[in-house]
């Protein structure tokens, strides 16, 4: 086996490893990055980017098909799948490609192989062409997650799907079975059904979107109804069996069990980090029994030469995580002053409409025993978002109703994903809601519902009737 030698070894290439690299490099390390699949990891290549592309086409069809609503009458309009996936992959390889050159310009090193520690200081990558062992300095794992296995239902990305290979499919199925009402769930289904799939999902929680706010999955549920989706609450999944060409989905519900005829099943029911097969055990890193490595806010394992970040680091599973985590992991091994600080990380769920979070919820505000003042603001009432066609949903913002500190934003809407960012910088500033309510922000656009829920929290919105107030609670 040949042992080669550098500073540190990155294991994955997603949006922390690849991050983790390139800044590593910037800070004068030798790094080499193993990755087993393709550059990028899974958000790059068939998670973020690949859903993100199918769920803008699939909604750009959908206002194609109601566009005589404006005036504009397309005659003939035929959706070409197959020329929609060539489309993605080529966005994917575009990302894909820049990530590899950007990882080169940096002084890194980019190996294909199968990683495993077996020492503090020693990584051995099993590839095409043989082994080869690295000594190191440090490790950075950043080997990101996996779906999560349902009993009765075997992923064989023929009949019963996961997200992988959701994104991928060459025709729309006319039948469409999801199991799991989280948000990938959601997101695919949605793009689906406006693709002209027949959507049913099964949830086994009371709720869509589990652990987010109801007022603002209310919003989400209303549209999929419209696009003919149909949803089982408190039911569980249980098998399947084939008939006549067709998946014939079992799931219990309170009443009895029930039976729904579909053509494929998509399995979306959450995921779990890939900590297992890399040998962390082995040298005395401590991981969870859910899979999770126990990090410090410098992002060390227990073992001091040996850091996670990303999924493997714990909950929010989140890509932008995964990159601050890099930053901060990077940092601390060149030497810096860096830890994991953050005041607030935004969630972001690209359903119709999408749904933004970030910061406390009512909710969360009040089990903490604060007296919380609410401002709302609908897109409806906003002249920009009616030019789209988009009125649906709202921006929520809860603020202690003391001090007027923002605790929280919540947007369900057109363009959520964007105006979140606005939210979070607020949070991690500290501001207060006159800071946001006396913003002048640019008319006719969006971003104007920010500022009308802080005028309507403090009752001085123009546009709302009494200017909004609400009493605090």
């Amino acid at each position: 086996m040949e042992t080669i030698q550098t500073d540190v070894v990155v294991i994955g290439s997603g949006p922390g490893g690849y991050v983790a690299t390139i800044r590593l490099g910037q800070l004068g390390k030798q790094v080499i990055c193993v990755e087993r699949g393709a550059a990028g990891g899974v958000c790059l290549n068939v998670g973020c980017i690949p859903s993100k592309a199918l769920i803008t086409a699939a909604k750009a069809w959908d206002k194609l098909r109601h566009a005589e609503t404006m005036g504009i009458v397309v005659d003939g309009a035929r959706l070409d799948l197959p020329r929609m996936q060539a489309w993605k992959g080529e966005v994917v390889d575009k990302l894909t490609t820049g990530v590899r050159q950007l990882i080169k310009a940096s002084g890194g090193k980019l190996m294909i192989g199968e990683a495993t520690v077996v020492g503090p200081h020693r990584v051995e990558v099993r590839g095409k062409t043989g082994e080869t062992a690295i000594e190191c300095g440090s490790i950075v794992v950043a080997t990101g997650s996996r779906p999560v296995a349902v009993a009765g239902f075997t992923v064989d990305n023929e009949k019963i799907l996961d997200s992988t290979g959701a994104l991928a499919l060459g025709a729309v199925p006319p039948r469409l079975a999801v199991i799991g009402g989280g948000y990938i769930g959601l997101e695919l289904g949605i793009m689906y059904a406006k693709l002209g799939a027949r959507v049913t999902v099964i949830e086994f929680t009371d709720q869509l979107l589990p652990g987010n706010d109801p007022e603002l999955v209310q919003v989400v549920a209303r549209k999929m109804k419209k696009l003919g989706i149909e949803v089982f609450l408190s039911a569980r999944a249980k098998g399947y069996r084939e008939q006549a060409g067709a998946l014939h989905v079992t799931f219990e519900k309170t009443d009895g069990a029930v039976e729904i005829a579909c053509d494929k099943v998509l399995v979306t029911v959450g995921r779990r980090p890939n900590s297992d097969g890399l040998g962390l055990e082995k040298v005395g890193v401590a991981v969870d029994p859910k899979g999770f490595v126990t990090v410090d806010r410098k992002l060390r394992t227990n073992v001091p030469s040996i850091y996670a970040i990303g999924d493997l680091a714990g909950q929010p599973m989140l890509a932008h995580k995964a990159s601050k985590e890099a930053d901060v992991v990077a940092e601390v091994i060149a030497g810096k002053a860096a830890e994991m600080d953050t005041q607030v990380i935004p969630a972001v769920i690209f359903t119709d409409p999408e749904i933004a979070t970030v910061g406390l919820s009512q909710a969360e505000a009040e089990r903490q025993g604060r007296k919380v003042r609410v401002g709302k603001y609908p897109f409806g009432g906003l002249g920009r978002a009616l030019t789209q066609m988009e009125g649906e949903g709202f921006v929520k913002l809860c603020a202690d109703a003391d001090t007027g500190e923002l605790l929280g934003v919540h947007i369900v809407g057109p363009g959520a994903s964007d105006l979140i960012s606005e939210g979070a910088l607020a949070l991690e500033m500290g501001a207060l809601l006159p800071d946001l309510a006396l913003t002048i922000h640019p008319h006719p656009t969006l971003g104007e519902a920010m500022m009308e829920a802080a005028k309507a929290a403090l009752g001085e919105s123009a546009h709302l009737v009494g200017g909004g107030r609400r009493e605090a609670r």
